[in-house]
């Protein structure tokens, strides 16, 4: 049994899917197949019900899955053991992060941790598709890190950290016939078109979980997967919009209130898999992440004083 036959397997059984799984590991559809066949022939069982429809792990696919990943995590963290007492940290790191993601200088960070330990090669991918689309990448192995908004109940699998949370504002035109009041009650925007974000984004559930909470529906009207672009729509008259503050525009043309009868926030985490042992480089870049933060927090208190 070779380990790459185990990293086929368990690449295919969290993808469930032979083509999602070559693409995933680099690799031909029909060199994931024939490793699979032989694997299933030394083993003599099927791992896999297969259907023109559909791929589904067998009872011995499940049986086998978390002693594969047990087993592969062993032999990375040999080889990581060998190479730390070699010179340092070397691998790689896929990292996904949120269109915009503020609260966290994660050039910096990322700057800093390059700088510790250049023999880490850093993949940074930035998602279109939202917190719900990186933590489904974090699910499935193509993330070993996510930067991500995840209001609500942890996601099954993922170990899930808040680094920081700001309040949600609610941004309008500076002539909107709400602009010169402070606290505004949701009842009062139920007839407002909003400028908000596909759903997915964590934003946008925070402020639908407001509304289903208070029994109230809105319309969103344009969505926009860019948190400093919703504001300019707002300017244009195109709607107004729920903003997390740090981004809330400090504009003439715009108004910022808040709500009187909900308090929304907006929280940023780093999470990873629960289910795979993070290998020493990731080990490594939340440690950076813990400094940053502690270092962050520090350098506000004693500009507040």
């Amino acid at each position: 049994m070779e380990l790459r036959h185990l990293e086929y397997f368990v690449a295919v059984a969290e993808e469930l899917n032979f083509t999602r799984a070559s693409r995933r590991l680099h690799v031909v559809q029909s060199g994931v197949s024939a490793a699979i066949r032989s694997l299933e022939r030394e083993l003599g069982v099927t791992l896999f019900d297969r259907t023109s429809q559909r791929v589904a792990l067998s009872d011995a696919g499940a049986a086998l899955l978390p002693e594969a990943r047990a087993t592969l995590d062993a032999a990375r963290a040999a080889r990581e053991a060998v190479q730390v007492a070699d010179g340092g940290l070397r691998g790689t790191i896929s990292i996904g992060t949120m269109t915009s993601a503020g609260i966290v200088d994660l050039p910096g960070m990322l700057g800093r941790f390059h700088a510790d330990h250049p023999g880490v090669t850093i993949r940074l991918r930035v998602a279109p598709s939202g917190s719900s689309g990186l933590a489904q990448a974090l699910a499935v192995g193509e993330l070993d890190v996510a930067f991500l908004s995840l209001p609500g109940p942890r996601p099954a699998g993922l170990t899930v950290r808040e680094l920081a949370s700001v309040p949600v504002v609610l941004v309008v035109r500076a002539d909107h016939p709400l602009a010169g009041e402070r606290d505004v009650p949701l009842a009062r925007l139920a007839e407002e078109e909003f400028i908000d974000f596909p759903p997915g984004y964590g934003n946008r559930t925070v402020v639908d979980r407001a509304f289903a909470m208070a029994g109230l529906e809105r319309r969103v009207t344009l969505e926009v997967t860019d948190l400093a672009s919703a504001s300019g729509f707002v300017r244009h008259g195109l709607g107004v919009a729920f903003l997390p503050d740090f981004i809330a525009p400090q504009d003439p043309g715009l108004a910022v209130l808040w709500t009187s009868d909900a308090t929304l926030t907006w929280s940023l985490c780093v999470a990873t898999s629960s289910t795979r042992r993070p290998s020493a480089a990731v080990r490594a870049l939340l440690e950076g992440v813990d400094h940053h933060v502690v270092m962050t927090a520090a350098a506000g208190q004693y500009a507040a004083q």
